[in-house]
C-alpha cells in the first residue's frame, strides 16, 4: 500500500459543529481548517510554529495549528477565530483589539485574538511584562505589541469589573 493511499479517522467538533472524514495522517490541523473546512481566519504564517498565526484553541488550551496532526487530536474541541463571536456579537477580545487599535496589517490578528483569550483563561495578566511574555509566541511584524497588550487588560478589566459586581 503507498502512502497517498493511507487514511486514518479524524472526528473533532469545530466551531460547535461536529466534523468527521478519513483524512491522510499528514494533514496538520491548520491544512485541515483552511484547505478542507474554508475556516481561512486561521492564517498560516511560518507553518513552523515560530510565529503564532495558526494559533486556534484546542481543548480550550492555545496551540499552533500548523504543529498538530489532525488525527492526532480525536474527539477534541477545536474554536477557531470565527467561532468565537455569539449571535452576531464580536467577541469581547474582537472589540477590544478594535477599541485599541491593536492592528494595522491584521494578518496576526486571528492568533493573537485567539492567544490572548487563552491567555485570560490562564490568569496571566498580573503585570504589562507578564502578559509581554506569554504573548511571546505570537509575533507582529506591524509592532502593534502596545496595542494588543491595551486590549488584553481592557478584557481583564471588564472581566474584574463584571466578577466584582456579581460578588456584590
Amino acid at each position: 500500500m503507498n502512502s497517498a493511499s493511507m487514511v486514518a479517522p479524524c472526528r473533532l467538533r469545530i466551531n460547535g459543529q461536529d466534523y468527521a472524514a478519513d483524512l491522510p495522517p499528514s494533514v496538520t490541523l491548520l491544512d485541515l481548517l483552511r484547505e478542507r473546512l474554508d475556516l481561512t481566519g486561521t492564517k498560516k504564517g511560518c507553518d513552523h510554529g515560530q510565529c503564532g498565526a495558526c494559533t486556534v484553541l484546542v481543548g480550550g488550551k492555545r496551540v499552533k495549528s500548523c504543529l498538530v496532526l489532525a488525527v492526532s487530536i480525536p474527539d477534541t474541541a477545536v474554536t477557531t477565530i470565527e467561532g468565537i463571536s455569539q449571535d452576531g456579537q464580536l467577541h469581547p477580545m474582537q472589540q477590544a483589539f478594535i477599541d485599541a487599535d491593536a492592528f494595522q496589517c491584521g494578518y496576526c490578528t486571528p492568533g493573537q485574538i485567539m492567544s490572548a483569550i487563552a491567555l485570560l483563561e490562564e490568569g496571566h495578566v498580573r503585570s504589562r511584562e507578564e502578559i509581554r511574555e506569554f504573548m511571546s509566541g505570537n509575533l507582529c511584524r506591524c509592532g502593534a505589541y502596545n496595542g494588543i497588550i491595551d486590549a488584553i487588560e481592557q478584557v481583564a478589566a471588564q472581566r474584574h469589573r463584571d466578577s466584582a459586581g456579581e460578588a456584590a
